[in-house]
């Protein structure tokens, strides 16, 4: 007799552990969202003004890539800034392709003329971290190694410009810039720079409850179970929320004045659950005489460009996600001039 498998943990219809080890990431909440968790295959060819492909960037581990190319404008530069982009969903859930991200990276890839690479990020609890972090690292060494001659992508070889290399990441994604941008300053990486960090609504946290996780609404892209079933999930087997990946500004985290940081853009919501301590690492980082720029969407809850049945029904939403689309262009634009 098979032995029915027992769920062991269920993440606000996003997540369903069992006690076999298994996990299922089939979307169960309200069906009227379902569609932006969805993937979106890659084309060729341009629509509405962006291309899109899917390419391995080691065939031993099966590591991959998404690029988002824009079409060619008389105005662009002959090489466009690269964007390196991590995914959200607390470690453990989305994928790059998913429409939500389709959605809006298509959008800013248009709009800021930038070539876009987002890495595809192993997921906990199978890969507990730091493997999004090794993956994301990867995906800039592999950048590295296109910037070389050591290895081949088109795309990025006729319309990418090395010089200009930003990591831009959205949620727990966030924390992945961070971590990515400190590992990067320990290394030479001579044909390539790394021009800035771009975290949206970082995941960071402490164990200890913030007044703006008591005080500010849940939303659907982010509720206080999510966050913290995620992240125990997520995090290394023993770890809380004081673990340096989510909470770099914290006393078990390496000293921030001692990292060889970029220029950084750290873009935040009014409404975020997580604000206070997202606002606490960037006035630590302005403390350790980082390079750091604060960007508020006033009155917005978390990742709420992310949620396109919201961005399509309300103007307001969406001239938010206008704002901020605009402010990293603005950024990306600045940090050119600032390296010419």
């Amino acid at each position: 007799m098979v032995q029915e498998r027992k769920l062991v943990e269920d993440v606000s219809g996003w997540l369903q552990v069992y006690d076999d080890g298994s996990v299922v990431r089939t979307w169960t909440g309200p069906p009227e969202i379902k569609f932006v968790t969805e993937p979106v295959p890659p084309h060729d060819e341009f629509v509405d003004g962006v291309a899109t492909k899917d390419v391995v960037t080691d065939e031993s581990s099966g590591k991959r890539v998404r690029i988002y190319l824009p079409e060619k404008d008389l105005e662009d530069d002959d090489k466009l800034p690269i964007l390196l982009h991590f995914h959200g969903g607390g470690f453990c859930i989305s994928q790059t392709d998913w429409f939500m991200y389709h959605n809006f990276y298509s959008r800013l890839t248009r709009t800021a003329r930038v070539v876009c690479v987002s890495v595809y990020l192993r997921l906990a609890p199978e890969n507990r971290l730091p493997a999004a972090i090794d993956d994301a690292f990867a995906g800039l060494l592999w950048l590295q190694s296109v910037s070389k001659g050591d290895s081949h992508e088109p795309w990025l070889e006729n319309h990418g410009d090395f010089n200009r290399v930003f990591l831009i990441g959205d949620s727990s994604g966030g924390n992945v810039v961070h971590q990515v941008a400190a590992r990067a300053g320990n290394v030479e990486l001579n044909t390539l720079k790394l021009a800035g960090g771009i975290p949206i609504h970082p995941g960071f946290v402490r164990s200890e409850r913030s007044k703006s996780e008591l005080e500010k609404p849940e939303s659907t892209m982010l509720t206080l179970e999510m966050m913290d079933k995620l992240l125990s999930l997520g995090l290394p087997v023993g770890s809380n929320k004081d673990h340096p990946i989510t909470c770099p500004m914290g006393a078990g985290a390496p000293p921030l004045h001692g990292l060889n940081l970029p220029a950084f853009l750290v873009c935040l919501a009014e409404m975020d659950l997580m604000l206070d301590t997202q606002t606490e690492y960037y006035e630590a980082m302005k403390k350790a005489n980082k390079e750091v720029e604060l960007f508020m969407n006033e009155g917005m809850p978390h990742s709420f460009y992310l949620n396109a049945v919201a961005m399509e029904n309300d103007t307001s939403v969406a001239a938010h996600a206008d704002n901020l689309i605009y402010k990293i262009k603005e950024f990306i634009a600045s940090q050119t001039l600032n390296s010419s």
